[in-house]
């Protein structure tokens, strides 16, 4: 029987095994295709978890009965294997009929008939391992597996003999199956061949081990379950690669890569341990101390293989290379491509970030991006982990012309062997020089070269096939949009700046017009009053008041806004009779009518302008015998400024559609800014304005402005009350 110190192990081992067989047999359940590979697939996987867990009950309880049941239940989960094999046998052999009967006489067919695929038995057949390998079980059943060969131990060597046999033969059916697959097909049963042949292997060495002692070794057997189990991930991959043995079992990328990383660093540990082992045994009194550093030592190796990008590179393009069909999971790393593209990290610019998404399609370090600029030359715009390169590539040179001519990635270790398949491709000195260069990627948005980005050599090394090439025009034409947008951004944003600056500069001067209006008119005055005192009193004070707002004009144009105003009250009443009393040169018959002091918040120097602005246009409107007339007063709560005037008036669609709109105005001589100025300064003062005008029958603006002071108490009073 089992000894004790061996039953934990195999009760650990079963155990294992017996869980991740069930978990296997429950997914591939809830997946499962109809059919005779699916089922059969299932069922094997199940009787596997049943064997496991009467194994496990074996190593537990021991006993006779459980080695029988053990033994019985062991013989059909290979039979199914076996049956499993000789179905995708005759499935091939179907196949290669179906070829061979297309094909007629063609090689693909000859080649087929030669691998024996047709002759092949017909149905029925595979069901005979499935019963065959357990009644031969049955019949000749394998000992208890004991430590030492003892006189008492009853031994079958035709038991040991009849199961080498056997796993002879599944040896013989795995070698048979892949061999005889298809070259295209191989790679799609590859892992199930690893799989069963490894399990037959293990079988094959302990029945061998038994037959040549006399004895079936009960520390081999233990860790049978164990040796099996590690046979699914492989089994796995192939119903991945399968797609009628089940349906949609994904085996993501990155858990093969975390497992394969994992299994790694467990095999990893486990040598190390066995090294630290007999590193104490065989170091005397300085054993444990060497033991204790070589692990230190082996454990900080292994941090820094997992810390290396290259090793990391490596292991990726092995697993993409050896378990997947397509080298790209590429839900993954569009998305990887477009987080990193859209990503607001502020310690790298947009550009950069573009080289970086593309160079880790391909596991490169560093690369250039060269952006074509307004003079239709190529300069380096940005770069990452790679030197500058002070080089300029003209637009109508080989290079550029060879990109947007073919759109091609062009490999640089291809050009330098076989320069013939880059035709017309002469590369520039500064690229020739630069030994670490890889992939040139032309950058291309609507049919128009605007880039292109250098990569240098991957980490690993990458097979540059059609799939890497696609994905590399993809994600470049994606870059291509993101900079055309950023450019378009940029550009957008000038305009916008600019058409900032050019509307201040129609304020600036459409003000320096008035005030040389005014300069203009004290200048036609001095002929007739320079020797009048008060006259020159006023001269002085205008011209003080025209440098000093000639001066603000200055400012507001060389900071590019009309600067930071402090809102202070404004005495509307006191405003208009100061407008009135500046424009009285012009028009001395302005009437006014104030209803006390009205005050609002606001810039008195830039109200007086607007207000002035609105007094002057009712002036050149209104011909001699017209009456022009400014009144003030308090309505509801607002303060309101109305001017009117008897003039020659505006139609009602200029008035809806024109008057208030930059550049639009009636007079010969006019700008259009005054009337728009107006309106957005008291739109920011929270206000409105108002026009109502007739041809022939004058114009009448009203200014409606919140009301600031003791005014607007009691309407506030009454809006809370209401």
């Amino acid at each position: 029987m089992l000894e004790i110190s061996l039953r934990s192990p195999a009760a650990a081992s079963y155990g294992l095994g017996a869980f991740a067989f069930l978990a296997f047999a429950i997914h591939l359940g809830l997946a499962r295709r109809s059919g005779l590979r699916a089922w059969l697939l299932l069922a094997t996987i199940a009787i596997s978890a049943l064997w496991e867990a009467v194994s496990l009950g074996f190593a537990l309880a021991d006993g006779q009965a459980f080695w029988t049941s053990q033994a019985i239940v062991d013989g059909l989960r290979i039979g199914g294997w076996l049956a499993f094999a000789m179905v995708l046998l005759g499935w091939q052999a179907a196949t290669g009929r179906k070829l061979e009967g297309a094909a007629g006489t063609t090689a693909e067919a000859s080649s087929l008939h030669s691998r024996g695929l047709t002759s092949f038995p017909g149905r029925g057949w595979w069901a005979a391992p499935v019963l065959l390998v357990p009644a031969a079980v049955w019949l000749f059943p394998p000992d208890v597996p004991v430590s030492e060969l003892t006189s008492q131990a009853q031994r079958s060597h035709l038991s040991y003999g009849l199961l080498l046999g056997i796993s002879v033969i599944g040896l013989v059916l795995t070698e048979q199956l892949y061999r005889r697959a298809r070259e295209q097909s191989r790679w799609s049963i590859k892992p199930l061949c690893l799989g069963l042949g490894a399990g037959f292997v293990y079988d094959l060495y302990m029945y061998a081990d038994a037959l040549l002692f006399g004895r079936l070794d009960a520390n081999v057997w233990a860790a049978r379950g164990f040796a099996q189990a590690l046979t699914i991930p492989f089994i796995a991959l192939a119903t991945v690669r399968n797609k009628d043995w089940t349906i949609d079992l994904a085996l993501s990328r990155g858990v093969v890569f975390h497992s394969t990383a994992f299994l790694a660093s467990g095999i990893y540990l486990l040598a190390v341990a066995a090294a630290g082992y007999y590193v104490r045994y065989f170091g005397g009194s300085w054993g444990k101390t060497f033991q204790v550093g070589f692990i230190f030592a082996a454990v900080l190796l292994l941090g820094w293989l997992f810390s290396s990008g290259t090793l990391r590179s490596k292991l990726k393009v092995f697993i993409n290379k050896n378990f997947f069909s397509y080298r790209y999971d590429y839900r993954e790393e569009w998305l990887r491509f477009t987080n990193l593209l859209s990503t607001r990290d502020q310690t790298t610019s947009a550009p950069q970030r573009c080289i970086q998404a593309l160079a880790n399609l391909v596991e490169s370090p560093a690369g250039a991006l060269w952006l074509r600029g307004e003079s239709d030359v190529f300069t380096q715009s940005a770069r990452w982990n790679l030197l500058q390169i002070q080089a300029e590539e003209r637009a109508d040179r080989s290079l550029p012309r060879f990109l947007r001519k073919t759109g091609w990635v062009v490999d640089l270790d291809e050009y330098r062997r076989q320069p013939s398949r880059y035709p017309d491709l002469q590369l520039p000195d500064w690229l020739k020089t630069m030994t670490s260069a890889w992939l040139i990627v032309p950058i291309v948005t609507q049919d128009e070269l605007i880039g292109f980005i250098v990569l240098t050599a991957p980490r690993a090394a990458i097979d540059v096939n059609w799939e890497v090439l696609d994905l590399l025009k993809t994600a470049a034409r994606q870059i291509g949009s993101f900079l055309g947008q950023i450019q378009s951004s940029e550009a957008l944003l000038e305009v916008k700046k600019f058409d900032a600056f050019n509307k201040m500069s129609a304020f600036v001067v459409h003000d320096l017009k008035n005030l040389v209006a005014q300069l203009s008119l004290l200048l036609k005055n001095s002929e007739r009053h320079r020797q009048n005192p008060r006259f020159q009193d006023d001269m002085l004070s205008t011209v003080e008041h025209v440098t000093e707002r000639m001066n603000r004009l200055l400012l507001q144009l060389s900071t590019g806004s009309r600067g930071a105003e402090n809102l202070r009250p404004v005495n509307l009443a006191r405003l208009a009779r100061r407008v009135v009393e500046a424009k009285a040169d012009q028009r001395g018959d302005i009437g006014i009518e104030a209803s006390g002091d009205v005050t609002t918040l606001g810039y008195e120097q830039r109200f007086e302008r607007v207000l002035g602005h609105l007094v002057q246009n009712a002036i050149d409107a209104t011909h001699d015998g017209g009456t022009i007339g400014i009144r003030v007063f308090v309505d509801g709560g607002r303060a309101l400024v109305e001017i009117t005037d008897t003039g020659c008036g505006m139609s009602e669609e200029f008035v809806r559609e024109r008057l208030f709109r930059p550049f639009q105005t009636t007079k010969p001589s006019g700008m259009g800014i005054g009337a728009y100025e107006t309106a957005q300064y008291v739109r920011q003062l929270g206000g409105s304005i108002d026009a109502n005008s007739r041809p022939g029958a004058g114009t009448r603006i009203k200014i409606i402005l919140p009301l600031h002071g003791e005014n607007s108490a009691p309407t506030q009073r009454e809006r809370d009350v209401a």
